[in-house]
């Protein structure tokens, strides 16, 4: 459970470099200037992925729990 937990960690310490990342870089990797609109079509996409890491990790806490009451 302690690693679980420190995995959790990390996640959202990724999850918070990325989002100050997409926040301050004024171009994109294929050079497009960024604008408001495009910084949040890009942080709509990383939500996406955030609630899906989120569904694992549950599913994750729910085996791990199930596990330990055997």
């Amino acid at each position: 459970m302690k690693t679980w937990r420190i995995i959790n960690v990390i996640w959202l310490l990724l999850f918070l470099v990325a989002i100050f990342w997409i926040m301050v870089r004024k171009t994109d990797g294929t050079g497009l200037v960024q604008t408001p609109q495009l910084r949040m079509v890009t942080l709509l996409i990383l939500g996406i992925f955030l609630v899906l890491v989120i569904g694992c990790q549950l599913l994750a806490l729910y085996l791990i729990k199930k596990h330990k009451e055997k």
